[in-house]
């Protein structure tokens, strides 16, 4: 079962979120060997995407995602509500699972 973790993003900023995954409330998940996609969308139905994260797993030892998207990237963002999901994948078996799901809110920008 995905872990959920809202997120709030400022339009027109570097985005950057650190998300750990646990197996049990003191074990982190080793990534070893996976990677992950994620992207957000206006709502569950949405046929494209509205963005897209770039997730790395710098240390997979430590269960831990770096979801990032540059300031171009959230300048495109209509300010407002998003969804979102993680899906991590098992390069040595196959296995997709989604991890993280949550909604994304966009905070508009004054200064442009």
């Amino acid at each position: 079962m995905a872990i959920t973790t809202n997120l709030i993003i400022d339009q027109g900023s570097d985005f950057q979120a650190v998300i750990k995954l646990y197996s049990t409330p003191t074990e982190p998940i080793d990534l070893t060997n996976y990677t992950a996609t994620a992207e957000l969308r206006k709502s569950y139905e949405s046929t494209s995407a509205s963005g897209t994260f770039v997730v790395s797993i710098p240390q997979p030892g430590n269960g831990e995602l770096y979801l990032t998207m540059s300031h171009s990237s959230t300048a495109v963002l209509k300010y407002g509500r998003y969804v979102y999901d993680v899906l991590i994948s098992d390069t040595s078996t196959g296995t997709k699972t989604r991890a993280v799901e949550g909604i994304v809110t966009v905070m508009p920008r004054v200064t442009r």
